[in-house]
């Protein structure tokens, strides 16, 4: 059975370490703790005195003074993974944790889940191909080096890169090592931990390399563990749920994120909010339970960047694109369809096809697999296509040889509709009102991540009225925008109610506008 040692770096609140280290031990593993050397003498001394005779307990045998950034972070997690190698023999598994972090699982959980798979945890993503980093310094954390620490000496800091930069004193990374980067919790087996340390005993280039690199704990196990084992038996994961805001800044939980936190697959959870004093009680005993199911629905990154994201003022539901597209043009008339269900408004695009000669496109916008002729390359990704939308609408009028165009657009789409509208084009919305049943609310939530399979009951119904929310308030925004004409098929409505909206929204016969609405399926799920 797997046994795990937990490496435990920690700077503060030795009461919460000494009980972590105990929790932790109490089913049969251990924990080896590495305590910031800046940190307060008397709370070591506490911690020493609490643990110092568990057999299960080891401590570092050299600590360091860690700052964010600097290589003292890997060289403190060395050292407790040497600490740990030689004290317990019989450990399969080596753990990376900080005091912040909970277990989401029971440790029975964490040994199955271990024994299943003879694989290490670790994310592991090439340094340069990759989009790991978002903003700031890339390949300049490598080229030049870092002596001094960006936070607590940035005027040292910087002036160092400057100098280095304008002489062009730069190096190249080890020729036979490729870089990689990562989250800094991972969870290696033991024959990896000791290829580790025999690659650090037999590589002091290497070591020299990235004691001067910046943010090193996120490249030197990344890069490391990926030198020495084989990439099938590497899980590009890793078992700590985290996530990170918009800013680059760790999501924290509290005692409402108990269920959620649960349903992951994820066997520990950082950060834990020092007030979430419920939610770490609970947590803490969990660890000790036996023969504890877990659902697992896993919706936890998608739900939060959803709901946070309805929650930001001013966001906007597409990307933002500042352009001098010229004009669609005064004499031509664009008529939109707008409609959450996207089967529905295709149903009505079908019968215009079918019943007049005015060229309809759909999803164009939102599906890459829309049918759209070959216009040069403009129209080859959606991302293209959104930011030179009015380049790509002027096409379609031309290759269509037609004055009049129908598109189908997302509700969420505003930008889309404020743009096309304030151009000089005649423009028309037609913003088809659907029915949303809880069905098919749960249809949605799991067609676009935001609920799984297995995902609880209890979860779902949270989830429903925030979603209904969301809808009513895209149309909301359609009606608030003020455009210039803006019609609405119902479902709720009668047929002659619907046939008269679409003659006058897309200038067809009474007779044409009628069959539509008499389309039996037009709005059947």
């Amino acid at each position: 059975m797997a046994k795990i040692a937990f490496i435990l770096l920690t700077h503060k609140d030795p009461e919460g370490i000494i009980a972590q280290a105990q929790r932790l031990a109490s089913t049969g593993d251990y924990v080896s703790i590495h305590f910031d050397a800046r940190a307060k003498p008397a709370d070591f001394e506490k911690i020493r005195a609490a643990l110092g005779d568990n057999p299960s307990v080891a401590f570092a045998r050299k600590r360091f003074k860690c700052g964010w950034g600097e290589w003292s972070l890997v060289a403190a997690t060395l050292e407790a993974v040497r600490a740990a190698y030689a004290s317990f023999p019989d450990a399969t598994h080596f753990y990376m944790l900080s005091g912040d972090c909970m277990p989401t699982k029971t440790a029975q959980y964490a040994h199955d889940f271990l024994d299943r798979d003879p694989v290490d945890y670790i994310e592991s993503f090439d340094f340069f191909a990759s989009d790991w980093i978002k903003t700031g310094f890339k390949e300049e954390r490598l080229i030049y080096r870092h002596f001094f620490n960006e936070r607590t000496r940035k005027w040292l800091f910087y002036r160092s890169f400057d100098l280095q930069k304008a002489l062009g004193i730069t190096r190249s990374v080890p020729d036979d090592i490729q870089m990689m980067i990562g989250s800094q919790w991972w969870c290696l087996r033991r024959s990896t931990i000791e290829s580790v340390l025999e690659f650090c005993d037999t590589r002091p280039d290497v070591m020299r390399f990235f004691r001067t690199t910046w943010i090193p704990d996120e490249t030197f196990f990344q890069t490391v563990v990926r030198h020495v084992v084989a990439d099938r038996e590497i899980r590009t994961r890793t078992l700590t749920f985290l996530m990170f805001t918009d800013y680059g800044m760790p999501v924290t939980f509290y005692n409402d994120h108990h269920d959620l936190l649960l349903s992951q697959d994820f066997v520990f959870a950082r950060k834990i909010s020092p007030e979430a004093l419920d939610l770490k009680a609970r947590l803490g005993a969990l660890w000790g339970e036996r023969d504890v199911h877990f659902p697992i629905s896993n919706e936890g990154a998608s739900l939060f960047k959803f709901l946070s994201g309805r929650g930001r003022l001013g966001r906007r539901f597409a990307p933002r694109f500042w352009e001098t597209e010229s004009s669609l043009g005064r004499d031509r008339e664009l008529m939109m369809i707008v409609c959450k269900k996207w089967h529905v408004a295709k149903r009505v695009a079908e019968q215009l096809r079918r019943l007049s000669d005015v060229p309809v496109v759909e999803y164009l916008f939102n599906e890459e697999s829309c049918w759209l002729p070959d216009l040069g390359g403009i129209q080859s990704t959606i991302e293209k296509r959104n930011r030179h939308r009015r380049a790509l609408v002027r096409m379609l009028y031309d290759y269509n040889q037609s004055d009049r165009l129908v598109i189908c657009l997302d509700p969420a789409a505003i930008d889309l509709m404020e743009d096309f509208s304030g151009d000089k084009v005649v423009s028309r919305v037609l913003e088809i009102d659907c029915e949303f049943t809880d069905d098919y609310l749960i249809g949605h939530a799991r067609r676009v991540g935001l609920a799984g399979e297995s995902t609880p009951q209890e979860v779902i119904n949270r989830m429903l009225p925030t979603i209904r929310a969301d809808l009513r308030f895209e149309s909301d925004r359609i009606r608030d925008a003020n455009f210039p004409v803006v019609l609405r098929l119902r479902e709720s409505a009668s047929v002659d109610e619907n046939a008269s909206v679409l003659a006058q929204m897309f200038g067809l016969t009474s007779e044409a506008a009628r069959e539509i609405a008499e389309t039996h399926y037009l709005f059947v799920d």
